[in-house]
Parts: structure tokens; C-alpha cells; sequence
């Protein structure tokens, strides 16, 4: 048995294999490393956004919600008796949530209705709260990156 430096042969040359904290090639496995942690960590978030958008497009918003029928909405999103002044019938079929997200990014017009209708449309939904119908799509609306 050959002793070197006070350690064994193999020993020693154990010693001289393994990469220093300064070394190059050390450094590059870490990155490597974090490189990997990095990818897995996208591919596990992504699922979850794509989850969010696909949401938004397939989810719809009832105006007015259910069990307020014969109620037509005004110009402050309110509801109100049908024909009261500056207000309009609800739309025929709830909402789509791609068209809500247009309308208040945007400012466009719902399919079929006009300006000022939609404009009342939207000033509804934006008032909606937890725990009525249509709040968990307009919810996802507002933030699609959940």
C-alpha cells in the first residue's frame, strides 16, 4: 500500500477526481442542474394556465343572474322593471365569457346587441359578487393567470 499525502493510493486519487468548488466543470453540472429544476417547474405551471384560458373561452356569465326573471338591466348595471327608462332586456342566452373579456378590455359590443346594451351588460357583471351566478367565470376573466 503506497501512502501519498498521509492517505491511502486510491484514496488520494479520489481526492484529485472530485471537482473543487472552483472548478469548471463543477459549475456547469450545478447549472445543468438548476436548468433541469427550471424546465420541470415550467412544465408543471403550464398545465395550469392553459387550464385558466381554456376557462375563460368556454365559461358564460347569465344576465341577469337565474331567479331574477322579467327584470331588465339599466345603464348602471342595475336591474329594474321591464321598459324603465335607459334600460334593456337581457340578453336571450347568458354571455360568453370570451365576449365579456372583450367587451371590458376592449369596450366592443356583445354579439346581437348594441352598444348601449352591452355597455349595461357589462356594468352588471363587473358589479357581480361572490356567490352569484356567472362571478367564478368573471372572476377568471379578470385574472386569466390563476
Amino acid at each position: 500500500m503506497h501512502v501519498e499525502d498521509g492517505l491511502p493510493n486510491d484514496e488520494a486519487e479520489a481526492v484529485q477526481d472530485s471537482p473543487l468548488p472552483n472548478d469548471p466543470q463543477s459549475s456547469r453540472r450545478h447549472l445543468l442542474r438548476l436548468g433541469a429544476l427550471g424546465a420541470a417547474a415550467v412544465v408543471t405551471i403550464r398545465p395550469g394556465l392553459a387550464q385558466a384560458a381554456a376557462s375563460v373561452t368556454t365559461c358564460t356569465i347569465p344576465v341577469p343572474a337565474p331567479g331574477t326573471t322579467n327584470q331588465w338591466i339599466n345603464r348602471n348595471g342595475s336591474l329594474v322593471s321591464p321598459n324603465a327608462a335607459n334600460s334593456y332586456p337581457p340578453p336571450s342566452a347568458p354571455l360568453k365569457g370570451v365576449d365579456v373579456a372583450n367587451a371590458i378590455k376592449y369596450g366592443t359590443s356583445y354579439p346581437g346587441y348594441s352598444y348601449d346594451a352591452s355597455a349595461a351588460y357589462t356594468t352588471y357583471i363587473k358589479q357581480l359578487s361572490q356567490g352569484t351566478a356567472g362571478f367564478t367565470c368573471f372572476a377568471s376573466i379578470q385574472n386569466p393567470g390563476i
